[in-house]
């Protein structure tokens, strides 16, 4: 039984490529043979634009410093005082437990609805208004509204007993 040489170098060749690919380094990277891709690496960070350019560069810092490769790898962010105004766009981060927005000039809240494994919402010194998509959340448990000046306050029996939630002084008072 004779190998020819292309059948030894073939046999020696993908072996050797199955190692290198699996080497930390070079998971980047595509490998090809003779013009035909043998491996080709997952493209890290491949999320879809945000309409706010600071949460949009934040989130993308927080999956290349986590090392995630895909939008659901995260599972908390911290995000604070950012400059960050609007949320629509952050609903593709649907692993989010945990979320750090404080000191932004967020108003509107109806998009994190979609967010729902969160557990864990920090919106102190924001713009918030309307909490009732916040108190929608089955799975929220904390939820920090504290500083927010425009936020209407909610009835004790719009509060899900499950959540600790933390409101503005205008709405302890009253």
């Amino acid at each position: 039984m004779s190998v020819s040489l292309t059948e030894l170098a073939i046999g020696l060749l993908v072996p050797s490529l199955v190692v290198l690919v699996s080497c930390s380094q070079l998971s980047e990277y595509d490998v090809t043979l003779n013009n035909v891709t043998v491996y080709e690496a997952e493209r890290p960070n491949q999320i879809q634009p945000l309409e706010d350019a600071a949460l949009e560069t934040c989130l993308r810092q927080l999956l290349v410093d986590q090392r995630a490769n895909r939008t659901t790898d995260l599972t908390s962010a911290n995000c604070s005082d950012a400059g960050i105004r609007y949320l629509a766009g952050i609903e593709q981060f649907t692993a989010l437990r945990s979320l750090k927005l404080s000191g932004n000039a967020i108003r509107n809240l109806v998009v994190l609805e979609r967010l729902e494994q969160l557990e864990q919402l920090w919106l102190d010194r924001n713009d918030v208004v309307d909490p009732i998509p916040m108190l929608r959340l089955t799975s929220l448990r904390e939820l920090d509204l504290r500083n927010n000046p425009l936020l209407q306050c909610p009835e004790a029996d719009e509060i899900p007993l499950t959540l600790q939630l933390s409101l503005p002084e205008h709405c302890e008072a009253s």
